[in-house]
């Protein structure tokens, strides 16, 4: 079978324009060159096809050889264009190209300034969560969608919000670093003051006339669905089990030189760890919260990642330990000295001096003399700094009164404070000891009652009660005297801010034992302005009697030094 010959010479062929690059053109077209479908018809004018071929040209078309002369007939004749190189060829075709590029706006339209705020649904907006993309699991320049509350990467035609804007009809999105809200696909911003709420609820901020009269004037608010809480006093989420967490850092929060720092001072040069607990701080305090609750999710991941995952969600810790990792590394987070003291606003509120006393105990020693210190021998004298007090308790007894229950014993904090009046000493493996404190003392104490005993076979609670006075705790006798910083004889008055509480819960076990023992932690915290107290468990907030707060099982007490009145009377 022979070949078919060719239609047309090599010559014609090779002497016609090339085919048009399939490189994507953008250029804005006329609407009147638009069909419904988004083909541009050709105008009569219109040149040849670029590859020579027509389809009237072909028999197998469908076109006859008289429509092929009517059409012939009808079309206008052309000059003969010179011949042109490719590059002027291409610079055209940059220049008239065949698809049309989005548009990206500036600003919106004349009169159309809150188009689609109307479709932002602020019930379902939850910022408390950990800013990732829901599609990358990026963290950098991520945007949050107002009308599902989804995170999405970036604004621009490539992006996961873009693409999302398009698919799914939500166009209001806001950017979780400059707080600034736009219009996607369109990419405007939005500048309208009823988004003001939302930003405030993002990132919150109070003027420094409202945070210095947090303490002085008591305030309600209301969230979305109108239940009325308090600012600084809301719940806060158990995701898994960090309730040993939501504890400390509500205490920590209600510790007001601590607490104006992270509200009013700029953070945003320092780590994620500082930024984290300050923006946390200011939503425990926010007037215009959407709900009477916030989570402490971004900044508990912060933690597992810096801790190596030491404290997290998914298991419980001591709080104790979590409260001197933290407050150490915050410490070194603000630019804390390891060596210098008062660096930092951690060591300003919490650090204070000791004066320490250790004796070697010799093997002559009864047994009833192993903790009195001899004379004859060295007594080795250092001076050591601290941020929290441990105070030891009594051990509990071992047998059940008549009626068979527990006995359940009391006992004063002045009791067990008596550790440090620098006369009675507690032995440490080798060497008998004995603590002082000494001026000055900082303006807020740390006590944490130790509970919890651990050996090579099992873990022991002691469920001592520990009685004490709410307000005027006088330090004064575990304090060695200095003139030159406090008048000897004159108390020296501490009222209690915090106070984290410890009960342990009988829980089903399918072990062998059948029961385990669950830790639940609770943080009972005075309300200044209306000198209440109040107890809070996770979610759950409700009034507590001043009488009744020491029946809990305190773990970590939260002291602060009351300040002297101006004039007469007693401060």
């Amino acid at each position: 079978m022979g070949k078919r010959p060719a239609e047309e010479a090599l010559e014609v062929v090779a002497s016609k324009a090339s085919p048009l690059s399939k490189k994507v053109r953008v250029e804005e077209f006329p609407e009147h060159q638009e069909h419904r479908n988004g083909v541009t018809p050709s105008s009569p004018s219109s040149p040849e096809p670029a590859n020579g071929h027509r389809p009237e040209d072909d028999g197998r078309n469908g076109y006859s050889g008289a429509r092929r002369a009517q059409v012939d007939e009808e079309a206008p004749t052309e000059e003969v264009q010179p011949s042109r190189s490719p590059e002027s060829d291409n610079e055209e075709d940059e220049e008239q190209s065949a698809f049309t590029a989005t548009l990206r706006q500036t600003a919106p339209m004349e009169g159309y300034s809150d188009l689609y705020l109307d479709t932002i649904d602020r019930s379902v907006l939850d910022f408390d969560f950990e800013k990732l993309c829901s599609v990358s699991l990026s963290n950098i320049n991520v945007y949050a969608c107002l009308v599902c509350g989804k995170y999405y990467q970036g604004r621009g035609p490539k992006s996961h919000a873009y693409f999302h804007a398009l698919e799914i009809g939500h166009h209001v999105y806001v950017n979780m670093q400059t707080k600034k809200v736009y219009v996607l696909p369109e990419g405007y911003e939005v500048k309208s003051k009823s988004l003001e709420d939302i930003k405030c609820v993002v990132d919150p901020r109070l003027p420094k006339e409202e945070v210095i009269m947090l303490d002085k004037v008591a305030k309600t608010a209301r969230d979305l669905s109108g239940k009325e809480y308090r600012p600084g006093f809301v719940g806060m989420n158990n995701i898994k089990e960090n309730d040993y967490f939501n504890a400390v850092i509500q205490a920590l929060a209600h510790i007001p030189p601590l607490r104006n720092f992270f509200m009013l001072e700029d953070l945003t040069s320092k780590s994620e760890l500082v930024q984290r607990f300050s923006v946390l701080v200011r939503k425990i305090w926010n007037t215009r919260a959407f709900k009477t609750h916030v989570s402490p999710h971004e900044l508990i991941q912060q933690v597992s990642r810096q801790s190596n995952k030491k404290f997290d969600l998914l298991h419980q810790s001591d709080p104790v330990d979590f409260l001197s990792w933290f407050l150490n590394n915050m410490h070194l987070a603000l630019g804390g000295s390891k060596t210098k003291p008062g660096t930092s606003i951690i060591h300003r509120v919490f650090q204070g001096k000791l004066k320490v006393e250790s004796q070697q105990i010799t093997t002559k020693a009864d047994a009833g003399d192993r903790l009195r210190f001899e004379e004859a021998a060295e007594v080795i004298v250092e001076t050591v700094r601290y941020l929290m007090l441990t105070l030891d308790l009594p051990a509990a007894p071992l047998f059940q009164d008549e009626l068979d229950r527990n006995i359940i014993p009391q006992i004063p904090l002045t009791s067990i404070l008596s550790k440090y009046d620098g006369v009675k000493a507690q032995e440490h493996l080798s060497m008998r000891k004995r603590y002082r404190l000494l001026h000055p003392l900082p303006p807020f104490l740390l006590f944490h009652i130790k509970r919890f005993s651990k050996n090579k076979f099992v873990s022991e609670r002691n469920p001592t009660i520990v009685t004490f006075p709410v307000r005027s705790l006088d330090i004064s006798p575990y304090v060695e005297p200095n003139p030159a910083l406090h008048p000897p004889g004159e108390p020296i008055w501490y009222d209690l801010v915090a106070n984290v509480t410890h009960e342990a819960v009988r829980t089903r076990d399918d072990s062998v034992e059948g029961e385990a023992e669950k830790k639940v932690w609770r943080v009972q915290i005075r309300d200044r302005a209306r000198d209440e107290w109040l107890q809070i468990q996770d979610l759950f907030v409700e009034r507590v009697a001043t009488e009744t707060l020491f029946t809990k099982e305190s773990y970590l007490m939260v002291w602060e030094r009351r300040k002297k009145m101006k004039g007469k009377g007693r401060g």
